[in-house]
């Protein structure tokens, strides 16, 4: 599998690459062989970067993402977590419902000051069982997870404060980038006019269907040497399956404007003898921004299935009528 490097760093990402919030419990359980299983098919294929973080299970993607790389050669892979969050023993039996099953029994605590950020990559190094992660990400520092006002004392914790951490530990070559792990563009905005980073990790905003990352947002970066991983690719569902009944976007029932789109996209696809997600997982790639796109799952053969499609070439003609139909043309 091709590489591409990270913007100025010297990380090489593989072009797709792991997310392991599936095998977290992601909305249902996954048996550890089932999980193990999905990380060796990813192997295989030869994925070589994988993306955790303490929130996805409360430390239990870590623990099996940590498990499974143990056993690695540490030259080989690429591997990041996510900071901003501390994980404490559950005291009172009450485990929160952060969207995981059968998560492990710890609650969370948001901290991005330079002492939590510390604290929370010192914990992932213990839970993983490494002694190194390459890429710290610092995890949904963005408005829509905070109430009014608790955002930006966050924001302004972590641009005066948690930044510092960062740096520090890039200076010290414990790690090797740092960057933003969120889902809104404003978010990426609001920090990249206050700090530099390495790079975003972007998901749902820059797909095939949905664009709104490639206006400001990505003139930041190329003006940066800024670089982004795209998650989310599939949109939560729709450029997966397709305009079917029940169909997801952005984790909501799809709505008829988005129906309508799909099913042009779809048509348009196989007029040129491509299929629809082999088009959304090369779509983010055409960006000599993007260094990876991360695909999470949880299954070996929905993993291969997307892997398969991605061998499959995409005709440049087809684009510019995609183009038109996500902008409305």
């Amino acid at each position: 599998m091709e590489k591409r490097r990270l913007g100025n760093t010297d990380l090489h990402l593989t072009e797709l690459s792991f997310g392991a919030a599936g095998i977290g419990n992601l909305y249902r359980p996954v048996s550890r062989d089932d999980a193990m299983a999905t990380l060796e098919t990813a192997w295989q294929a030869g994925m070589r970067y994988f993306d955790t973080a303490p929130l996805y299970g409360q430390g239990l993607s870590e623990r099996r993402v940590g498990d499974f790389l143990q056993g690695k050669p540490r030259h080989d892979f690429v591997l990041s977590t996510k900071v901003g969050r501390l994980l404490k023993p559950i005291t009172d039996g009450t485990v929160p419902d952060n969207g995981f099953v059968d998560a492990l029994p710890f609650s969370i605590t948001y901290d991005y000051s330079y002492e939590g950020i510390m604290r929370s990559w010192e914990d992932s190094l213990t839970r993983l069982g490494l002694t190194s992660v390459d890429i710290l990400f610092v995890h949904d520092l963005e408005s829509g997870g905070f109430p009014r006002g608790a955002y930006q004392a966050h924001l302004d914790t972590f641009c005066t404060s948690g930044i510092r951490a960062l740096q520090e530990l890039k200076s010290a070559g414990r790690i090797g980038a740092f960057g933003l792990g969120v889902n809104e563009v404003s978010a990426c905005i609001n920090v990249l006019e206050r700090v530099t980073l390495d790079c975003l990790l972007m998901a749902g905003r820059y797909s095939m269907l949905d664009r709104a990352a490639a206006g400001a947002l990505m003139g930041l970066c190329q003006d940066s040497g800024t670089a982004m991983i795209v998650g989310g690719v599939f949109n939560s569902g729709i450029l997966a399956t397709g305009a079917k009944p029940g169909a997801t976007f952005n984790y909501a029932p799809a709505t008829p404007e988005i129906i309508a789109k799909v099913e042009r996209m779809e048509a348009t696809a196989e007029r040129h003898g491509v299929t629809l997600a082999n088009a959304a997982l090369h779509f983010p790639l055409r960006n000599r921004v993007v260094a990876s796109v991360l695909i999470g799952t949880a299954k070996p053969t929905s993993l291969k299935r997307n892997l398969d499609q991605f061998e499959n070439a995409v005709p440049e003609a087809l684009w510019p009528e995609m183009d038109k139909i996500a902008l409305g043309a």
